[in-house]
């Protein structure tokens, strides 16, 4: 490949311009399974709950751009994604709080029935992948958008970025700074005393649940209305688990996640331009792209190896994973 191609400033602007773009639906994800987890729900379905919301915020989207809410479909898609995504939150809360299934199993099964409801819905309504959505367009914020490179690198988003930023900032103030974040982070630690100061330890997982999978189904609708503007079986590329990966690596920090969600998105990045830069004549062949495909995820699991070997401040959930039966803790 010719690497002229690569080694100049356009590219390195383009390429950092993606990458945080790109990691938006895998931060969404992130965030809603910090919220989750911290109320000792282990949640391994955000890849399932992400392809259900994805579905449903383009079906919205595409149904409403022709007619009088046109201005609005894709605001409307990306609400659709995340009600869908509550609805599959609720299945998670039924089968893990009300009737303290194993977590694991549960979102395993989550993970394949979502991926086959949501395809199965797609092909009820579409023959081919030729239906697309409106998505939205980038917005300048003023004067900062003119600073040479860094404006055109950060403030030249469609306004799903800086919702995941603010986002970011509000899951880490109402976790660590608010009555509700802190009886979440209570029934994960201790269940039992938390129900003895008056919490009703039931009704706090099923509301983080939601909560969670709330965002991880706007991270779905957020790829397929705004940044892709289509659907297509496989079109999630395993980011619900990259999240559920993240959330560790993060060690349940929010702005440490942040960090996790913007290596991934610079890997993608990198592997859909390298990709299309050895397609041209020059180059051709010049990568395997099957080795460009794995690097986000190679990256990610070495990242997470790298963080499991140091030490921590703030660890898993003291119950994560384990249905609270009164008496038992």
């Amino acid at each position: 490949m010719d690497w002229s191609l690569v080694l100049n400033w356009a590219f390195v602007v383009a390429l950092f311009t993606a990458a945080i773009r790109l990691a938006v639906p895998v931060l969404l994800a992130t965030l809603g399974e910090f919220v989750t987890e911290r109320s000792g729900i282990l949640n391994l379905g955000p890849d399932g709950v992400m392809v259900v919301g994805g579905v449903a915020g383009f079906l919205v989207a595409y149904f409403t751009q022709t007619g009088p809410l046109a201005a609005a479909s894709s605001w409307l898609g990306l609400l659709a994604g995340a009600g869908a995504g509550m609805l599959m939150g609720l299945i998670v809360s039924v089968f893990a709080v009300t009737l303290r299934a194993d977590q694991v199993i549960t979102g395993v099964t989550l993970v394949v029935f979502g991926h086959g409801m949501a395809n199965y819905i797609y092909r009820q309504q579409f023959s081919s992948l030729t239906a697309r959505t409106a998505g939205l367009p980038p917005f300048e914020v003023p004067l900062l958008s003119r600073i040479p490179v860094i404006g055109d690198i950060l403030f030249k988003h469609d306004a799903t970025v800086y919702m995941t930023v603010i986002l970011v900032v509000l899951v880490w103030y109402f976790l660590e700074h608010t009555t509700w974040g802190l009886s979440i982070r209570a029934v994960g630690e201790n269940p039992a005393a938390g129900e003895t100061s008056g919490l009703r330890v039931a009704a706090v997982r099923y509301a983080a649940t939601l909560i969670g999978t709330a965002l991880a189904g706007l991270g779905g609708a957020v790829l397929t209305v705004v940044q892709l503007r289509m659907f297509r079986e496989g079109i999630m590329g395993g980011r619900g688990w990259i999240a559920v990966a993240l959330v560790i690596f993060a060690r349940w920090k929010p702005g440490l996640a942040l960090v996790g969600a913007l290596l991934f998105g610079l890997a993608d990045a990198v592997q859909y331009r390298i990709q299309a830069l050895s397609q041209v004549g020059r180059g051709a062949g010049a990568i395997p792209y099957e080795f460009l495909l794995m690097l986000p995820y190679v990256l990610t699991i070495l990242a997470l190896l790298a963080r499991s070997n140091r030490r921590g401040q703030a660890q898993a959930p003291e119950v994560l994973g384990r249905p609270y039966v009164k008496g038992e803790m």
